[in-house]
C-alpha cells in the first residue's frame, strides 16, 4: 500500500533557476529556506581536526546532548534530560520519528494552512490523515486554542510550528498557553516544530515546553545555525517514550552524521557570528518590508520570525507556480509557490526568503519593481 504525497513544487523552480545560471544568466536564490552562510568558523575548524584524526562511525554524542540540554535551560528555562534527545539526520527525520514512534496509521493530525509541505507528506507517507485548519490574517496565519477545541471529533495530534514556515509568523506565550490547556483537556498529542527558534525579530520565542512538559519537539542545526548542509537534528520526547524514539532512530537511520555533531558542538558556543547572521537577515527584512509597496504587495503575513515573505500575489495570478517561473524567466529571481505551503489558496500566493546576502536582496529588488510595475499594468488592461 503507497501513500500518494504532493510535489514540492520549488525544487523545479530550482532545477530551473540552476540551468538558467548554467547557461550564464545571474540568479538569486530566494526559493529554498536555507542560510546563504557556512557553518561557524569555529564549527568548521573544528570538523577539519576531527578529520584528521579520526576515523569515526555510528556514534551519538553525549557531550552535544548535555550541551542542548543545557540550551532549554538557559534559554527557556526548562530541564530536558539527556536521555529524552535523540539525536537526527536534520529537522525532516526527527518529524518521522515523533509521528511514527507516536501515532498508528488512521490517526488524524491537526496542522495549520498555509504550512509546510513536509507536514501534510509525512503524515500521509505514514498512513495518518492530514487535518489543514485554514489559518488567515485574523489569526496571523497561526491555529489557536479556540480553533483547536471547535475541531470534532479532536484530533490524535497536531504540529504546531513558531516561527512557522511559510510565514514567519510566532505565536505569543499566552496563546501557546491556551493551546496546552485545550490540547491537555482532550487528550491531543503535540508535536512542536522549533526549528527556526533564535531567529526573531521581535520578542524573543517560546518553546512549547514550557507550557507543557509532555510536548514532543523538533529541531535543527539547519537555520539559526546556518548549517543546513551538516544534516543534524534532534528530537526531543517524555521520558516514558525515550526508548521507543531510540528504538525507531535506530532502525530507521542508525545515527546522526559524526562529523555533524563534532562539529555542532562548537558551533552552539559560535553566538557572536551566529548573531551576525541574523542581524544580516533583520536588514533583509527590514530592505524588503520597504520595497514591499513599490511591488504592491501589501498582503503579507507578518514577518516576525525565520526569514520569509508570505505575500498574496493575487491581484496579479491563480496559479503561482506559473508566476513563479515567469519571473525567474524575466528577472533571475527565484522564489516558491504558494502551492506548497497551501493546496487550496496558495496558488494566490508566493514565499520569498531573505536568508540571502543583503547585497543580493538590494539587486533582487532593483530587478522585482520594474517587473511588478509592468505585472500590475497588464493586469489592470
Amino acid at each position: 500500500m503507497s501513500a500518494e504525497i504532493d510535489p514540492f513544487y520549488a525544487i523545479s523552480v530550482s532545477g530551473l533557476a540552476h540551468r538558467l545560471k548554467a547557461e550564464g544568466r545571474s540568479i538569486i536564490h530566494m526559493e529554498f529556506g536555507q542560510p546563504s552562510t557556512g557553518a561557524p568558523k569555529a564549527a568548521i575548524e573544528a570538523a577539519h581536526a576531527v578529520l584528521d584524526a579520526e576515523a569515526m562511525g555510528y556514534w551519538e554524542s553525549a557531550p552535544l546532548k548535555a550541551r542542548i540540554c543545557r540550551h532549554y535551560a538557559e534559554t527557556y528555562g526548562v530541564t530536558v534530560e539527556p536521555s529524552q534527545i535523540t539525536l537526527t539526520c536534520g529537522a525532516s527525520p526527527a518529524l518521522v520519528l515523533a509521528l511514527s514512534a507516536t501515532f498508528k496509521p488512521g490517526d488524524v493530525i491537526a496542522m495549520a494552512r498555509p504550512g509546510y509541505v513536509a507536514y501534510r507528506n509525512n503524515v500521509k507517507a505514514l498512513h495518518m490523515v492530514p487535518l489543514e485548519i485554514p489559518c488567515g490574517p485574523e489569526t496571523r496565519y497561526q491555529l489557536t486554542a479556540d480553533l483547536l477545541a471547535r475541531i470534532e471529533p479532536a484530533p490524535a495530534g497536531v504540529i504546531l510550528a513558531s516561527p512557522a514556515n511559510p510565514t514567519g509568523t510566532v505565536i505569543p506565550g499566552d496563546e501557546l498557553a491556551a493551546i496546552a490547556q485545550v490540547c491537555r483537556d482532550r487528550g491531543i498529542r503535540i508535536i512542536s516544530d522549533e526549528i527556526y527558534h533564535g531567529l526573531s525579530y521581535a520578542e524573543p520565542t517560546h518553546s512549547m515546553l514550557e507550557y507543557e512538559p509532555q510536548t514532543i519537539v523538533v529541531n535543527s542545526f539547519s537555520k539559526y545555525f546556518s548549517m543546513a548542509g551538516w544534516r543534524l537534528g534532534w528530537l526531543i520526547v517524555p521520558k516514558a517514550e525515550a526508548s521507543r524514539a531510540v528504538a525507531y532512530m535506530g532502525a530507521l537511520f542508525l545515527t546522526a552524521p559524526s562529523l555533524a555533531q563534532h562539529a555542532a558542538l562548537v558551533a552552539m558556543d559560535s553566538r557572536d557570528e551566529l548573531e551576525g547572521h541574523l542581524a544580516t537577515y533583520r536588514r533583509n527584512r527590514e530592505l524588503l518590508l520597504e520595497a514591499l509597496p513599490a511591488l504592491g504587495l501589501e498582503k503579507i503575513a507578518p514577518p516576525d520570525g525565520a526569514f520569509y515573505i508570505w505575500a498574496d500575489v493575487g491581484r496579479l495570478t491563480d496559479d503561482s507556480l506559473s508566476f513563479c517561473k515567469q519571473l525567474l524567466q524575466d528577472t533571475g529571481v527565484a522564489t516558491a509557490p504558494g502551492i506548497d505551503f497551501d493546496p487550496v489558496d496558495g496558488r494566490r500566493y508566493i514565499r520569498m526568503s531573505f536568508a540571502v546576502s543583503t547585497p543580493e536582496i538590494e539587486e533582487a529588488i532593483r530587478r522585482l519593481v520594474p517587473w511588478f510595475e509592468q505585472a500590475r499594468a497588464e493586469a489592470a488592461a
